[in-house]
């Protein structure tokens, strides 16, 4: 697995591909969780996606926010001011808008276990502005039951002003990298483990590390699950972005024999199932600066 990708992924320049135009209109579940769970009126909805919420200065976050600095910041358009923290694809394309949790096949499994089960925890990791999570609380799920892991403390911020539930959201964040073991995130602790757009971050052996971390973070019990998406490639390959940096883009083959790694290096048994599609933004042609083969994979991890 070996290719080199010529372009400055990290860095702010706007001109880049994937830096897409704002959208004109908002449809289908993101529109949903605005209107009625944040209240947003309808004909406000894309405004509040591309527009400044609020003037963002002396950062006060949610009591429930673990090892949080806070710090002043300008207030830009909405997609800006989280690609001034963070000018990443996923930013520059507007993934924060995707749902992607509910996509998947065990959506409604995962929500009836937070709904059923007084200890079911779940783990957002590289939550950003946390949208897997307000949609569970819109679904039902006790927000009490949800955490979410991110880096970057001004994402979690933006999330309670872009949502507008900083007094009635009640899940906890947590500021740390998944990797860092003195973090306040608790071993054998939760249920579900949502890993949304972080893994192809890594190269191959730090996804294989972050992955063992997780099984640390799960209860050691059949049915706990990973779920998740990440950049995928019809044929696995590590790429060098800006730095010098590796990362890793998995096929759904070579993600099974990670998971044989973690589950060989942490003595666990996992049922892996993965697929690769068209997501983020290929089957629309708004993919071009990436490599040909790039998908999305998307997967769920259940041990067993």
């Amino acid at each position: 697995m070996n290719s080199q990708l010529p372009l400055a992924i990290g860095a702010k320049d706007r001109s880049v591909g994937w830096y897409d135009p704002p959208p004109t209109s908002v449809e289908g579940p993101i529109r949903d969780l605005l209107e009625n769970y944040s209240h947003v009126p309808a004909d406000e909805v894309v405004s509040r996606i591309v527009e400044t919420v609020r003037p963002l200065t002396n950062i006060t976050l949610h009591p429930l926010t673990q090892g949080a600095k806070t710090n002043p910041h300008p207030s830009p358009p909405q997609r800006d001011k989280l690609w001034d923290v963070h000018p990443w694809p996923c930013i520059g394309q507007f993934r924060f808008i995707d749902l992607s949790l509910s996509r998947q096949p065990s959506y409604q499994r995962i929500l009836s276990r937070l709904q059923s089960r007084l200890d079911e925890r779940l783990l957002d990791v590289g939550c950003c502005l946390a949208q897997d999570l307000r949609k569970l609380a819109y679904d039902g799920a006790p927000s009490r039951s949800l955490v979410g892991l991110e880096i970057q403390a001004e994402f979690i911020a933006l999330g309670y002003d872009f949502f507008n539930d900083r007094d009635t959201f009640r899940g906890r964040f947590i500021v740390a990298d998944l990797l860092d073991t003195d973090s306040e995130v608790v071993r054998g602790s939760f249920g579900i483990v949502l890993l949304g757009m972080v893994l192809h971050l890594w190269d191959l052996e730090s996804q294989t590390r972050a992955c063992v971390r997780v099984v640390e973070l799960l209860r050691p019990e059949p049915g706990v699950l990973v779920v998740g998406q990440s950049v995928g490639s019809l044929v696995a390959t590590e790429v060098e972005v800006r730095g010098g940096r590796r990362i890793c883009k998995h096929d759904a083959e070579s993600f099974g024999r990670m998971w044989d790694e973690v589950g060989r290096r942490t003595g666990t048994a996992w049922t892996v199932r993965a697929r690769l599609d068209e997501g983020l933004g290929i089957a629309e042609k708004k993919r071009g600066w990436d490599e040909p083969g790039t998908r999305r994979l998307s997967f769920e991890v259940e041990r067993v």
